[in-house]
């Protein structure tokens, strides 16, 4: 009895664990943990009888009321193991009302009756689980159908003993043990089944959510694929999942990329990696590039660990982003890299290369290109440049990266370390290039270029400071004839800096009237008696010494701020002609030097008539002094402007005679009143040749009724030179320097020069 009872509860006991080890695989078959427990339970009962049989009264009493519990719990789990097997439901509340009525019944059999009727009451009841589960899973084409009546059984074989007393315990035991191993097997194979029904229907969802899908998915051992999907297939121009082999997948990927995607599949295999993603190039079967995107996570197929692989084709995003990037940094008609593309090189440039090791940077700006679309046409031009483009990247492959900057601008960046001779061999090999014509299909053309040369590190160790420096040497370049080229100086640089920051404070300081006039007096040249100023601008610019008017002026004009600057001194020098008059003075007229920028404005005569009547300043206390190169540069303009300003009472003077295109025509056209002879020919003075220049001139401007002025004048032998000439008057440093209002007031007070 002793053996058979071991026998008994080993075998529950392992049905048990095993029922409950396979729940713990499986969770969906939750039958299993409620009859694995059921099994444990069962296991345990025979050591309560055998602790009952040897109790004592007090004894027995604690087990039977253990055995009430027990025996009511494991009753349940095998009435929820029944409802989970046949997949019904089942509240709470009802749960509870069993295991209630369960307790009573079993404390009513247990204290009321023997062991044995409490043992048959637990067979009843076994007995009616099992035929409910009989009705509910007859129908059923698998193994579980079985369970209905093997309880039934199990629960007629627990009644043996009230049947035919203690005699039948053996064999009660010997059944039970046999029921219940049979009883395990069936749901052993129900769940199996259960399982793989179940896996295959997940198999069949997967494959109908898949098999439209536009991305392609795979399963995969290791490199094996046993299953994908038709995207999967349109994507790499497949038909079946035969053409795929590990060979092929393995060179789908390329050389570099193959270790590391490997690397990743198998970590995400073995569980080392939860999961992985990237993208890379691949190839479809007959070739064709692709940009793919992958990811791939741990999964199960047919009970084995494999990878689940999700594809996505972005070669048409990544095409057309490749486009975008392309056109952003490289020129439409060339198909060069733009300046941001070069501005991006030379920075890795700089960034990568050693302190002593030198690279050359030219910049090349073709020669009056403006010819060649005014003369032929843009299209022309167009088709120089592609032609200019394709022989520079013929002749120079290998040798320099070559860039469009602009309209007629281009870049050479020399591809390997070049010491300065090498840098001057490759911009004499450029000028040997644009030596030879440009073949075009209906013509040949050849071009001048002016090109810029810097190196680094001697010019510049950064990216914006070689491209300075290499576009100053170029402009540099642009003032000698022909295709020249110039190596760029820090002076360049710096120079280039020092104007763009001049030009930006500009307009700054005549918003804020940083700007101011100096008066140099014209004397009689007979008397010295004052016959006029000059009014000559200066800059008082914060923080700066004082800039040349040289450099201001020339700024102006660049920036198209000569107008308001010259309106500006003007209103200057009303205001002060104002002042003076209060001191109660006799005035002289002050002179206005006019830009040849404010002579081409058809509207500068009336701002000069409105100033004027703004500030009440009489016409003959103001003149005007132009250039002779800007009267001469556009005589008809010129002639139109200097009507009107006479017409306004304005007396004008021709500044710098003698500097430029010198004519009697323009002396005679002209509505002149004084002529100014340049410095230039004053300052040779008193040597005869010199004198009988000045001489000429004198007698010239006496026939046209103009009076002359000497400027420059820093001798008194160029005093009396010019007076002798017929200089009516004189004006320079011998006289005195430009002065202050202040010091000006004193000569007008004088009226001949005092001493300051």
């Amino acid at each position: 009895m002793i053996n058979l009872s071991i026998f008994s509860f080993l075998v529950t006991l392992i049905m048990g664990v095993a029922l409950l080890l396979l729940w713990r695989r499986y969770r969906a078959a939750r039958f299993t943990r409620d009859i694995g427990l059921y099994y444990l339970a069962l296991a345990i009962t025979p050591f309560l009888f055998s602790i009952y049989s040897q109790a004592g009264d007090r004894g027995q009493t604690l087990v039977l009321w253990g055995t009430v519990a027990f025996g009511s719990g494991y009753l349940t789990l095998l009435l929820l193991g029944m409802v989970h097997l046949a997949q019904r439901q089942i509240s709470w509340a009802k749960i509870a009302a069993i295991i209630l009525s369960l307790s009573l019944l079993m404390g009513y059999t247990m204290f009321q009756h023997s062991w044995p009727f409490a043992s048959t009451v637990s067979g009843l009841i076994t007995f009616s689980v099992g035929a409910i589960a009989w009705r509910w899973l007859w129908a059923s084409e698998h193994s579980d159908r079985w369970a209905g009546p093997l309880l039934c059984l199990m629960g007629v074989a627990q009644c043996a003993q009230l049947a035919f007393g203690v005699d039948a315990t053996a064999f009660q035991f010997t059944l039970n043990t046999l029921l219940r191993l049979v009883l395990g097997l069936v749901l052993f194979q129900t769940a199996l089944q259960r399982v793989t029904t179940e896996a295959h229907r997940l198999r069949e969802q997967f494959e109908r959510l898949t098999w439209n899908s536009h991305q392609g998915v795979a399963i995969a051992y290791t490199q094996e694929i046993i299953y994908c999907n038709p995207a999967f297939l349109k994507i790499y121009g497949l038909t079946s999942l035969v053409q795929i082999s590990p060979e092929w997948i393995n060179a789908a990927i390329p050389e570099d990329e193959l270790a590391a995607v490997m690397t990743l599949r198998h970590r995400v295999l073995d569980g080392t990696l939860e999961d992985a993603a990237w993208e890379g190039p691949r190839r479809r079967l007959d070739g064709t590039a692709l940009r793919l995107r992958f990811a791939i996570w741990r999964t199960e197929w047919e009970g084995q660990p494999a990878l689940q692989t999700v594809i996505t084709d972005d070669t048409e995003h990544h095409d057309t982003m490749a486009a975008l990037l392309h056109q952003a940094t490289h020129d439409e008609l060339t198909g060069l890299p733009n300046r941001g593309a070069l501005l991006r090189r030379l920075r890795e440039r700089c960034q990568t290369s050693r302190p002593d090791e030198t690279f050359a940077l030219l910049l090349l700006d073709i020669d009056r290109f403006k010819l060649f679309n005014d003369a032929y046409g843009h299209s022309m031009g167009d088709e120089v440049l592609k032609a200019l483009t394709e022989t520079l990247q013929r002749e120079l492959t290998g040798v320099a990266e070559l860039s469009r900057l602009g309209s007629d601008g281009f870049a050479l960046l020399g591809r390997t370390a070049l010491d300065a001779a090498q840098a001057q061999d490759l911009a004499q090999r450029v000028q040997r290039i644009l030596a030879w014509p440009l073949v075009l299909p209906e013509q040949e053309f050849f071009v001048d270029a002016s090109i810029g040369l810097a190196l680094y590190p001697e010019t510049g160790t950064e990216a914006e400071s070689l491209l300075r420096a290499a576009n100053a040497a170029m402009h540099e370049a642009k003032k000698i004839a022909g295709t020249s080229v110039v190596v760029a100086e820090q002076r360049f640089v710096l120079g280039s800096a020092e104007v763009l920051e001049q030009e930006q404070a500009l307009r700054a300081g005549i918003i804020n009237r940083e700007f101011s006039l100096a008066y140099q007096p014209k004397v009689d040249s007979v008397n010295g008696a004052l016959m006029g100023f000059e009014a000559l601008a200066r800059w008082h610019r914060a923080g700066v010494d004082a800039v040349s008017p040289v450099q201001f002026i020339a700024a102006a004009e660049r920036t198209g701020l000569i107008g308001s600057l010259g309106m500006l001194l003007l209103s200057q020098a009303c205001e002060q002609l104002l002042k003076w008059h209060e001191e109660s003075v006799n005035l002289v007229p002050v002179a206005v030097n006019v830009s040849p920028l404010q002579l081409l404005d058809p509207g500068f005569p009336q701002l000069v008539g409105n100033t004027l009547k703004r500030y009440g300043v009489a016409p003959e206390w103001i003149s005007l002094e132009v250039t002779e190169s800007a009267a001469i540069g556009n005589m008809e303009q010129a002639l139109a402007q200097l009507i009107q300003l006479r017409d306004l009472g304005l007396k004008v003077a021709l500044d710098d005679f003698g500097t430029g295109f010198s004519s009697l025509a323009m002396l005679r056209t002209l509505p002149l009143s004084v002529v100014k002879i340049d410095r230039s020919l004053i300052d040779p003075m008193p040597a005869p040749d010199a004198i009988a220049v000045v001489q000429a001139i004198c007698q010239l401007a006496a026939t046209l009724k103009l009076r002359v002025v000497a400027e420059g004048v820093e001798t008194e032998a160029q005093a009396d030179a010019a007076q002798r000439a017929g200089c009516h008057e004189i004006q320079g440093y011998f006289y005195a320097r430009p002065l202050s209002p202040e010091q000006a007031l004193k000569w007008l007070l004088a009226g001949t020069r005092p001493i300051c």
